[in-house]
């Protein structure tokens, strides 16, 4: 399991909307309608909204995020969503336009996503120095860093990907593992370092690069940041650690079944998960470079007769693992890719045909791990608990409605999902 367990994630850099902050995005005051009828918060700001410039204005509150599905517990005997997240690690845009493509693809299918971003990609090659990380000499990164025109562009996707509703999260910084001094080895302090330098690149872009004109990222980082994933999967204990005590909410490090989510050091644990994998006894994680190495072993580019065909294998077996979650116990499906065009990009043609199957069903919401944790914070703890004993595909025998008919604990005030205040 160790290789299917190893995730790489290309060095990526990313590009969407250029003008003056406050045109980045449509006036959208008022409630709308979200995706599959759900209440979307009132929108994004106005385009005459002042952005209140944070530091040394490389980000900036700008008021609540747009697009955002207001939590609601479920009533007796209602059926949970299915949950779809699809997250993406180091995101970012290079030639390929991958991050540009894939906002397309969640608007036109009322998706939202979460982007975990690397912050040396926010890091000019010449203040590499300016990182140092944990077990690595100053200015070290398996990854590289960035260039001017790959920050900007990387700036640019961002602003609009968070005024669409998405999740910017983090990937930390020179993914090292699988190897003396990586991730896997670093203690909670190392993490704790190593969140604090990811957050730092973000907050600081504009001095790092001099692009002191260029518009802010229109969001609080310190406030936007609740969650990530490590790379290749390592260093799960001790990075969980670390978050908790930093106010993380969620961790996508690990490797689960296709179950109801719980928590662990405080954080809900929404790992990827393993789900049948076609024309093989076993089963197969849920992230592109995974079906890559159980496919192609560590050949990026493997034998051309076959690229189609693994692409095809990948989606049909996320497909599966969808349709025994959604006639089954309705758990959440966890998702995680590459901006990348291994195989011929068939991997990327799979999660776009999954996407465009899936996003569009009344009764699923293809969501960030932001607003799945909204939802289960709004929900009764005993309704989670009798979720989390069923099995995978398994649907209650007596129905749903019989299943979830007790009638659940109001909500306290101030837990996502209360009813609001009377004036």
């Amino acid at each position: 399991m160790a290789a299917t367990q190893r995730i790489a994630a290309g060095v990526a850099l990313v590009a969407a909307c250029s003008t003056a902050l406050a045109g980045c995005a449509s006036d959208t005051t008022g409630s709308q309608e979200g995706a599959h009828g759900a209440k979307k918060a009132a929108g994004a700001p106005a385009p005459n909204r002042v952005a209140r410039l944070i530091g040394d204005g490389s980000t900036a509150y700008t008021g609540a995020q747009p697009y955002l599905p207001r939590p609601e517990r479920l009533k007796p005997g209602q059926k949970p969503p299915q949950f779809v997240v699809f997250s993406w690690d180091g995101a970012g845009e290079d030639s390929q336009k991958l991050f540009s493509h894939f906002r397309k693809v969640a608007k036109a299918n009322n998706a939202t996503m979460t982007y975990f971003l690397s912050g040396v990609y926010m890091l000019p090659e010449d203040k590499r120095y300016l990182y140092e990380p944990p077990e690595h000499s100053p200015g070290s990164s398996d990854i590289g860093f960035n260039d001017e025109q790959g920050i900007k562009e990387t700036a640019k996707q961002l602003r609009g990907a968070w005024l669409e509703g998405n999740e910017i999260g983090t990937h930390f910084n020179g993914h090292f593992c699988g190897s003396e001094g990586g991730v896997g080895e670093w203690s909670v302090a190392q993490w704790k370092s190593e969140i604090g330098q990811a957050k730092s690149f973000v907050k600081s872009w504009k001095t790092n690069t001099g692009m002191t004109k260029a518009p802010p990222l229109p969001f609080d980082y310190d406030k936007e940041l609740i969650g990530a994933r490590t790379p290749c999967l390592e260093g799960q204990k001790n990075f969980m650690k670390a978050a908790s005590q930093l106010g993380f909410r969620y961790d996508t490090s690990g490797v689960n079944d296709q179950v109801w989510p719980k928590r662990r050091e405080g954080l809900w644990d929404l790992s990827m998960q393993l789900v049948p994998f076609i024309g093989h006894p076993y089963e197969q994680l849920t992230m592109d470079y995974n079906f890559m190495v159980n496919q192609s072993g560590t050949a990026t580019q493997g034998d051309p007769d076959k690229q189609v065909y693994w692409g095809d294998q990948m989606r049909d077996s996320l497909l599966k693992g969808f349709d025994r979650a959604y006639g089954g116990n309705r758990a959440p499906l966890i998702i995680g890719n590459h901006f990348e065009s291994w195989n011929g990009g068939n991997y990327m043609r799979a999660v776009d045909e999954v996407i465009e199957r899936v996003c569009t069903k009344s009764d699923v919401r293809c969501v960030s791990f932001r607003q799945l944790a909204d939802w289960l914070d709004a929900q009764d703890p005993v309704t989670l608990e009798k979720l989390r004993g069923l099995k995978v595909g398994e649907a209650p025998k007596q129905g749903w409605t019989s299943f979830l008919s007790a009638r659940p604990a109001p909500a306290p005030k101030g837990v996502p999902g209360a009813p609001a205040a009377k004036p």
